[in-house]
């Protein structure tokens, strides 16, 4: 069992974690296996799991990613490795060393053209790791497998391409079945649950945030960044904050999730014996419109918003040339060094500020197993923005 204590976290946020009682406390020391430790999740992963008031720890913690260790990365007990694991030759000589891990975190991905392509490199990363993995970490106990909403609603590939889509409607909770699509959110399940038949005692949980808000330059899919990126090229050039989504995403009430939160709920499982073999939601539990949050952006950056008239435009298109910008506003600022590509995921941004229907995730079976955590959207979007600029990635 577990009881529940507060504190406050960045940007004064809650943060409700979790304190193991001597039922659930082990004596061997929790070691962590984060693959995507650069990622959205992944960082907040490194920074909360070798607290000595994290839920098992402090933990031991490896962290892997494909490049080096960046410069904007916190300074935390993490033992960082370099590797590609989409090389399996490589996966095989460095992840196998790690015969300690009790628990690994899967907070990566990897974007191809198609689905049918995510699905077959996805797959095979997957299966790289656990075939270094599970023949020689003999304490492996638990997997966490984190995926998201697209488990409901489809993969990004038909989405953008109106592709007959019939999404489950919203809320969506975590028994609706697959959709009749190709998913490599499916094939990832699919090699978890037969890894955990072939390995006596070895437990998992999966996790499925909706849009997150958190912090990395080198997420794929860090929209509070991308739109920070945006806001500082308009700021640079003296325009205004113009919204670029459809009606539908500026209108309709959204959620989103906090990278926290997540990592929060992901150690919540691997510790809880009640979360086990399930699959959870994760999203901050409760709801906004962007055109309050866009707003609450322009306030930040101090810009002016224009009237919105219900037609939006491109950022992939209209942001293709400004790497110019980008790299001035750098020196100018004297930020960390950094890319436009790197920081500004602009696809993704116009998919979530373009979406085709109302999306909703039920956290009522995380409370009902015992996870009461919880966000504020508006605070977790402005703090966020505010770390980004405390670690000089934007001005």
């Amino acid at each position: 069992m577990s009881t529940r204590t507060g504190s406050i976290g960045p940007g004064g946020r809650k943060v409700e974690q979790i304190v193991e009682s001597s039922e659930v406390k082990s004596e061997k020391q929790r070691v962590a296996l984060i693959i995507g430790v650069t990622g959205i999740v992944g960082n907040s992963l490194a920074e909360i799991l070798p607290l000595s008031d994290t839920p098992g720890g402090p933990w031991k913690v490896y962290g892997v990613a494909r490049r080096p260790k960046p410069n904007w990365s916190a300074d935390t007990a993490v033992h960082y490795i370099q590797c590609d694991v989409l090389n399996r030759e490589e996966t095989l000589e460095k992840i196998s060393a790690l015969k300690d891990v009790t628990t690994l975190f899967w907070v990566c991905w990897v974007s191809r053209q198609t689905e049918e392509q995510n699905c077959e490199d996805n797959g095979r990363i997957f299966n790289n790791v656990l075939d270094a993995l599970l023949p020689n970490a003999e304490n492996l106990e638990h997997i966490c497998l984190q995926t998201g909403r697209k488990h409901y609603i489809g993969p990004f590939d038909r989405i953008s391409r109106n592709r007959n889509i019939q999404p489950h409607e919203p809320p969506f909770h975590e028994e609706l079945p697959r959709l009749p699509e190709p998913n490599f959110y499916y094939i990832l399940e699919d090699i978890l649950f037969d890894a955990a038949k072939k390995r006596e005692r070895l437990t998992w949980s999966i996790h499925r945030p909706a849009v997150i808000f958190g912090f990395s330059p080198w997420s794929l899919m860090n929209v509070i960044g991308t739109l920070s990126v945006y806001a500082a090229i308009c700021k640079h050039e003296g325009l205004p904050l113009k919204y670029p989504g459809n009606k539908n995403a500026w209108e309709l009430f959204v959620d989103a999730s906090d990278a926290e939160l997540i990592a929060e709920q992901e150690i919540w499982a691997a510790i809880d014996p009640y979360a086990k073999n399930m699959a959870f939601n994760c999203v901050n539990g409760d709801v906004f419109r962007w055109k309050k949050l866009w707003k609450l952006m322009a306030e930040k950056f101090e810009l002016e918003v224009p009237s919105y008239e219900g037609e939006g435009f491109s950022l992939a298109k209209a942001m293709k040339d400004k790497g110019p910008v980008w790299d001035a506003i750098v020196k100018e600022n004297n930020l960390l060094p950094t890319k436009v590509e790197e920081v500004g995921n602009w696809w993704f941004a116009d998919h979530v500020l373009n979406a085709p229907f109302e999306c909703a995730n039920s956290m009522n079976k995380s409370k009902e197993h015992g996870f009461f955590g919880f966000r504020d959207s508006e605070t977790s979007f402005l703090s966020w923005i505010d770390k980004m600029k405390a670690s000089n990635i934007i001005p």
